[in-house]
């Protein structure tokens, strides 16, 4: 075969190598935009599939791409810093959660107390009225210490989530300005 037959049709042989991703959908366009600038496009023979808010991206990019050594290293560090920004936001609830769910554990056991209290034969009376209180406030209460507790660490973190988002640009422009 000779060159005018690889050139067929004015194209030359791209080798690419393939990778594929999966996000929240609310993250897609980060993640298509940051990948650019590590040298991947979307693969558009295989288009993005979602499924209960997740999104499966094809990406593909030459694999004789210049810088491909500090691209990946940029890349990596990309992906840490998605790593850590979802982290930060899952401790926006973990917190407030594990707390609200111990007191309305604890004021369920108040709650069977006094149930109990009320069933045993004689009924004592003074004991419901005692444990019941305590077990409604714990019904009560927990809704109410979640939101609090999520929006104090909600407060603490988005600064720091505001921080990688800046470094995640830092890394993108250094990325692009390696794509010749």
């Amino acid at each position: 075969m000779n060159t005018n037959e690889a050139t067929k049709g004015g194209k030359d042989y791209i080798g690419y190598e393939y990778k594929t991703l999966t996000v929240d959908s609310e993250r897609v366009s980060m993640f298509l935009d940051a990948y650019e600038n590590f040298g991947w496009m979307p693969d558009d023979s295989l288009p993005a599939k979602e499924f209960a808010g997740i999104v499966t991206l094809k990406l593909k990019r030459d694999r004789k791409i210049l810088n491909k050594a500090e691209l990946t290293r940029l890349q990596q560090h990309f992906e840490s810093c998605t790593d850590e920004i979802t982290a930060l936001e899952d401790s926006k609830t973990r917190t407030g959660i594990i707390i609200a769910l111990a007191v309305g554990l604890i004021g369920t056991a108040f709650l069977a107390g006094s149930v109990f209290a009320v069933t045993a034969a004689p009924p004592i009376i003074w004991l419901c009225a005692t444990l019941g209180i305590p077990g409604i406030v714990g019904w009560a209460l927990p809704y109410k210490l979640f939101k609090t507790l999520e929006k104090k660490r909600s407060s603490d973190v988005t600064p720091l989530i505001e921080q990688k988002y800046d470094e995640i640009h830092e890394i993108c422009e250094k990325g692009s300005a390696l794509i010749v």
